[in-house]
């Protein structure tokens, strides 16, 4: 196991177990949580992934959907590929480009919050998203089209989401440690660009690729690793240090 922090190995064991709801998911990442110093790069991605589990959840239960237990499903499917790339991570074994961007830089203090955070948004919706999708469409029976309460419920999130980032965007906005920014960081620029609307909506069209390409593993392997490709580049661009 590769240890960055001492307690590494008390995180393994929650991120190896199989969530199967919604709540599940929620206790793995109340535990990360929990367990995360403040100087840990990977708490503040999991804060605001927690944030937005919650809310899902919330709007969830409210009836705010049409197809409730897909999206509940989805949010599961979704988590999962999350834990299994921080647990490989921790056994020292091969991760997503992507993802290793955010997971090799954890302890790197000259890295703002937001920043770790936006680099797990980054891996977790560019890269996992699209393969969630097509994981719950088959355990459902569904299909991913751009029709359909599948898709309206899907893409009613993104209001939720963009509120959610806006507010973290302030909150976060300090050094790893909690050091004030420079007032002259590029910072700002670098996060304006990103859209998680625009991000979700190209996963949901890579999904529908994906989906077509099922019947040929080499071919859907080579996808996911074109994805994993494009996204590490973003990753490493989000996690250069402020000056």
């Amino acid at each position: 196991m590769r240890a960055m922090f001492p307690y590494d190995s008390a995180l393994l064991p929650a991120v190896q177990s199989t969530p199967v709801s919604i709540a599940d998911v929620l206790t793995i990442l109340r535990t990360i949580d929990g367990t995360c110093a403040d100087g840990d790069g990977l708490k503040w991605f999991n804060w605001l992934y927690l944030q937005v589990t919650e809310a899902v959840e919330a709007r969830i239960v409210a009836g705010g959907f049409s197809a409730p237990a897909w999206l509940a499903a989805l949010d599961v499917q979704f988590a999962r590929l999350y834990f299994n790339a921080l647990a490989a991570s921790l056994l020292g074994q091969p991760v997503p480009d992507c993802w290793q961007a955010l997971f090799e830089r954890r302890n790197q203090a000259q890295i703002a919050r937001i920043q770790f955070a936006f680099a797990g948004i980054n891996a977790h919706i560019n890269h996992d998203l699209a393969e969630a999708i097509v994981a719950t469409c088959t355990a459902t029976g569904s299909v991913p089209a751009h029709s359909g309460v599948l898709y309206t419920d899907y893409t009613a999130l993104n209001s939720t989401l963009d509120s959610l980032i806006d507010q973290a965007k302030h909150t976060l906005d300090v050094r790893l440690l909690g050091d004030a920014l420079p007032p002259a960081a590029q910072l700002e620029n670098t996060l304006a660009a990103w859209s998680v609307s625009a991000a979700r909506e190209s996963a949901w069209r890579n999904a529908e690729i994906l989906w077509h390409l099922r019947a040929s593993p080499d071919l859907s392997s080579a996808f996911m690793n074109s994805l994993d490709g494009l996204s590490s580049v973003a990753g490493n661009v989000l996690l250069v240090p402020v000056p």
